[in-house]
C-alpha cells in the first residue's frame, strides 16, 4: 500500500517534470515555465525582466534561446518564443479542479534539479481585480510550499496532468494558481496577437440595488445590477442605443451584479461577437443586442 502510494507521487512528478522548464529572464532567482507548444513556453510575467537574451533550460539539460512573444500583465503571464522547437508540451487535465483535490506544485530552480511540494486545493476564488488594469476571472489556492523559483511552474494532479500555473506575483500575500483553461486561452491569444484582446462596450457603470418592484419586472430574484452612468460617443453601447440611466441586469442570460461580472463576459473571445443584453429602462425590461468592440 505504502509503495503504491509513493509510486503515485513519483510518477506524477515524473510526468509533470517533462514539461517543467527553467527560465532565465531576470538577474536574481531563476523561475520555472511550462511548455505550451514545442516552440512556446508560458511563465509568470513578473519573472521576465528582459525581452531578449532569455534562455530556457529543458529537463534533458538543453538550453534554448528565447524572446518575449507577449505579456498579459493583468493575469501575470508571459509567453516566450523559442529559437528552436524543443520539449514536450503539457497535458492539460480534462476536468475543473475542485477544493480538496490532492496536487503537486513543481519548480526547476536549477538546470539539473527539480523540486516538488505536495498539498491540496484549499480554495477557489475570483473574479478579482488585479491592480494591473484588468481582472483575473478565477484562481485556485493550494496548501503547497512556494519555494523560490516556483513562480511560472505548474500545479499538477496525481496523474501529472496540468491544472494551472503558479505565481506569487499578485499582492494577495500567497501563491495562487491560474487555472489551465484561462492559461491556455491567454497563451493562444499571446501567440496569435502578442497581447490580450479585451472586449469593450464603452460604458461607465456603478452597482445599484434592485427593489422588489424591479425584480418583479425581471420575473426573478436579483438584488443588484449595473447602473449606466456614462456612454462613450460612437461606442458599441451608443450604437446599440444604450442610454444613461439604463440598468444592465444580464448578458447572454447570465445575471450581471458587479463590474467583475461584466468584465468576465468581455474577454478575448467576445471581441466582434454580437451579444444579448437585458436592461431595465424606466422600470421596464428591455432586450438589446450589441456587437462587442476591442479595447485599445
Amino acid at each position: 500500500m505504502a509503495n503504491s502510494f509513493s509510486e503515485t507521487f513519483t510518477q506524477a512528478v515524473s510526468q509533470g517534470s517533462q514539461y517543467t522548464v527553467l527560465v532565465n529572464a531576470r538577474r536574481r532567482i531563476p523561475a520555472a515555465g511550462i511548455v505550451y507548444k514545442p516552440d512556446l513556453v508560458i511563465t509568470a510575467n513578473h519573472v521576465v525582466e528582459r525581452e531578449d537574451d532569455i534562455t530556457v533550460v529543458f529537463p534533458d539539460g538543453k538550453s534554448v534561446a528565447a524572446k518575449l512573444a507577449g505579456r498579459d500583465t493583468a493575469r501575470d503571464l508571459a509567453l516566450l518564443r523559442l529559437a528552436e522547437a524543443h520539449g514536450t508540451p503539457a497535458s492539460a487535465a480534462a476536468y475543473e479542479a475542485q477544493v480538496g483535490l490532492p496536487v503537486l506544485a513543481l519548480g526547476r530552480p536549477e538546470s539539473d534539479s527539480l523540486e516538488a511540494s505536495f498539498g491540496i486545493i484549499s480554495s477557489k476564488g475570483g473574479p478579482v481585480r488585479t491592480g494591473r488594469g484588468g481582472m483575473l476571472e478565477k484562481y485556485l489556492r493550494s496548501e503547497t510550499n512556494p519555494y523560490p523559483g516556483f513562480s511560472g511552474g505548474p500545479l499538477v494532479d496525481l496523474d501529472g496532468n496540468l491544472l494551472g500555473l503558479n505565481t506569487s506575483g499578485f499582492s494577495m500575500g500567497f501563491l495562487i494558481t491560474i487555472p489551465v483553461d484561462i492559461l491556455w486561452q491567454a497563451a493562444a491569444d499571446l501567440a496569435d496577437h502578442g497581447s490580450i484582446r479585451r472586449g469593450y462596450l464603452g460604458i461607465r457603470s456603478q452597482p445599484v440595488a434592485l427593489d422588489n418592484n424591479v425584480q418583479a419586472a425581471l420575473h426573478r430574484s436579483q438584488e443588484h445590477g449595473l447602473l449606466l452612468v456614462g456612454i462613450e460617443p460612437d461606442s458599441p453601447a451608443s450604437r446599440a442605443g444604450l442610454i444613461v440611466g439604463d440598468i444592465l441586469v444580464s448578458i447572454e442570460n447570465s445575471p450581471i451584479t458587479s463590474a467583475e461580472d461584466l468584465q468576465s463576459h468581455l474577454d478575448s473571445k467576445s471581441v466582434g461577437q454580437t451579444i444579448a443584453l437585458e436592461l431595465l429602462r424606466g422600470g421596464q425590461r428591455h432586450d438589446v443586442t450589441v456587437t462587442v468592440g476591442e479595447r485599445k
